[in-house]
């Protein structure tokens, strides 16, 4: 698979979400170690997950950490450990029903680093991103406790996650180059995260989109809304999600999408747009769907 730039790192241009990865009745274990197999055949490497990623109203506040210890013991079981650049969030956190609240008191943030160092099972985390402006403490704040962060050794990179341009400016002043990313919602269906991108462009950060395969799971929705997408894929013989994702790509070099799969064909698939190149008319098609 072709590489981009993550900080000082080459990673492959494809990624993989977690926050769909859980053990249920539904997704059964070899299912997703599977799964994981196949993105590391296709030269997918960089795993994204959070602390509040985890399976919902059954466990409710125990929610908390779930995929973080799932992908772990999936990556020792596969002996994966050093075929993977794993990114992992904090500053949301989840309460009774599987509700989801944000919390980014220092205290938090801090002790939320400390707990995913234990349950990734690791002395340092690659990234760790902060998940979502907290309404109850000034930005400013938040970029302090982050530099704490970044200035403490636990954490080789850190990066921001649903920052407008103004957050990204202001931390990356603060950070330097220790910021490496932000990760944004960006797909077919939501794109307002132009700005974000011309950001990162700017400051030299990998934008990471998050959900980059929206308006495209439901057929109506596709053919209406977006036809260009399934146009295309029809012509080229491949599905309207590699379509996307080539898309994304060529948006700009500091785009890497990282579509959740919860089997081993659709991380497959995914990982092919990475070889899918599209025609100057095919992008304005796209563009303007």
């Amino acid at each position: 698979m072709d590489t981009r730039t993550l900080g000082t790192t080459q990673v492959g241009a494809i990624g993989l979400g977690l926050m769909t990865f859980d053990q249920t009745g539904t997704q059964p274990r070899q299912q997703l170690v599977d799964t994981v197999s196949a993105a590391l055949d296709a030269g997918v490497t960089l795993f994204d997950t959070a602390d509040a990623y985890g399976p919902g109203e059954e466990k409710g506040a125990g929610a908390q950490g779930e995929n973080e210890r799932l992908i772990a013991s999936i990556l020792d079981e596969l002996g994966a450990r050093d075929r993977v650049f794993l990114a992992t969030k904090g500053g949301h956190v989840r309460g009774e029903g599987g509700s989801w609240d944000t919390d980014s008191s220092a205290a938090h943030l801090h002790a939320a680093v400390d707990a995913s160092l234990e349950r990734l099972g690791v002395e340092q985390l690659s990234l760790w991103q902060h998940h979502r402006p907290d309404p109850k403490v000034p930005y400013d704040e938040v970029i302090g406790t982050i530099k704490e962060i970044a200035d403490s050794g636990k954490v080789a990179h850190v990066g921001l996650s649903n920052a407008n341009p103004e957050q990204i400016r202001a931390a990356h002043a603060v950070l330097g180059d220790r910021l490496i990313s932000v990760q944004n919602q960006y797909s077919p269906k939501f794109r307002s995260s132009q700005a974000e991108i011309e950001a990162c462009e700017e400051l030299g950060l990998a934008f990471l989109p998050w959900s980059p395969l929206g308006g495209l799971s439901d057929a109506k929705e596709l053919a209406e809304k977006h036809p260009a997408f399934a146009e295309i894929a029809e012509a080229r013989g491949v599905s309207a999600q590699q379509v996307a994702l080539a898309w994304e790509l060529a948006q700009s070099p500091v785009v890497i999408p990282i579509p959740g799969a919860k089997r081993p064909s659709s991380i497959t698939d995914s990982a092919a747009a990475a070889s899918l190149e599209l025609t100057a008319d095919e992008l304005s098609r796209l563009d303007a769907s």
